[in-house]
């Protein structure tokens, strides 16, 4: 006689609170992946997925699956951490875990914005310790804040899919640019002479400086290579991107060029539209709106700063500008395009949300 077969699990009761912390577990790139995978498997549990399709799609075992339920049935958030290891006894009881928890999930009361631990230790009467302790356990990490921004670009999947596909499948006999500018890029001249790099001793110099001019960078990045066309120009209005793009035609002259650039309203002036019907050959593609980080020219702008102009002193803008120019020259001259790996679905899959996290820390 065959048994009866058992019925799916209920799903797995999860509160409004928990289920935040656990997709921002999920969610944070900072997340341990051991950790992530738990609260996947809670969150998994609670909209009720059978256990052994989360155990498929997650590629873990059954039992894992199983495990992790009864560890957040019965610890909560606090059980998705490693047990102590033998030897290591707990220095915390159970309800003074559960009421640190609690209250770090809640808005505090003393005006401040997120729990510090000296002062929940303090206010629960337990050492600082304690309180990281579970903390780690329970993947808390108050001190820390990420900030996203979503498209609500109408047109979102299909700008995506158009700018992804000319970096992954580029059209025959054409060229692909990123172009983009950065503007008001300062000519900073420190107050006192740099003291310079030294066995023992880092590169040194004042934190005031004096403001000499500001220049607005354009650039065009040649995706299949990595080479720039660069432009320095006093302005960013219209008139100068237009210039730009002159000196682009000119740079890529007989060529179909495909441009791929954001919707600023410099782009999109009466005379810039009126230049692209004279030049059938020049494709605009536009980046989706709050998206704009798509254009990998602006990748480029960051080794830029970083490499160039953040630790630098420019006595005038004309200083400023030559080290762009011998910055630009440099790179093109050992050039290599950026590798673009994410696919348009995969990026629509996440809903063109780009996490930045910072560090808090606080008393």
């Amino acid at each position: 006689m065959l048994g009866m077969a058992h019925p799916p699990a209920a799903p797995l009761t999860v509160s409004p609170s928990e289920r935040g912390v656990l997709e921002r577990l999920v969610r944070a790139r900072t997340t341990e992946q051991r950790v992530a995978q738990r609260a996947r498997i809670v969150l998994g549990a609670a909209d009720g997925v059978a256990n052994k399709r989360i155990a498929a799609e997650l590629g873990v075992t059954l039992m894992t699956v199983l495990l992790w339920r009864r560890r957040f049935q019965a610890d909560r958030l606090a059980g998705l951490g490693d047990a102590p290891r033998s030897g290591r006894p707990l220095v915390y009881e159970r309800g003074e875990r559960d009421r640190i928890i609690a209250l770090t999930l809640e808005p505090t009361t003393d005006g401040t914005t997120h729990w510090s631990a000296r002062r929940m230790a303090a206010r629960i009467g337990t050492s600082i310790t304690t309180v990281q302790r579970i903390w780690a356990e329970a993947g808390l990490k108050p001190h820390r804040t990420e900030t996203f921004k979503f498209s609500t670009d109408p047109d979102l999947a299909v700008k995506i899919r158009d700018v992804v596909g000319l970096y992954l499948a580029p059209p025959e006999r054409a060229i692909v640019l990123s172009l983009d500018e950065k503007t008001q890029i300062q000519a900073l001249d420190r107050t006192q002479p740099m003291l310079p790099l030294r066995p023992g001793q880092v590169e040194r110099h004042t934190h005031d400086y004096k403001r000499n001019g500001t220049t607005s960078l354009f650039a065009a990045l040649e995706v299949a290579t990595g080479k720039v066309t660069t432009e320095a120009r006093a302005r960013h209005t219209g008139a100068d991107f237009l210039a730009f793009l002159r000196h682009v035609e000119r740079a890529y002259p007989d060529v179909e060029l495909h441009v791929v650039l954001d919707n600023v309203s410099t782009h999109k002036t009466p005379d810039v539209r009126a230049w692209l019907e004279r030049h059938p050959r020049i494709t605009f593609h536009f980046t989706p709106t709050s998206a704009s980080w798509r254009n990998q020219v602006e990748t480029w702008f960051g080794i830029l700063s970083r490499a160039a102009l953040r630790r630098g002193s420019f006595g005038s803008v004309k200083e400023l500008i030559a080290r762009i120019e011998l910055f630009a020259a440099s790179w093109n001259a050992g050039a290599s395009p950026f590798t673009w790996v994410k696919t348009a679905d995969e990026i629509l899959a996440k809903a063109v949300r780009k996490p930045v996290a910072t560090s808090e820390s606080g008393h």
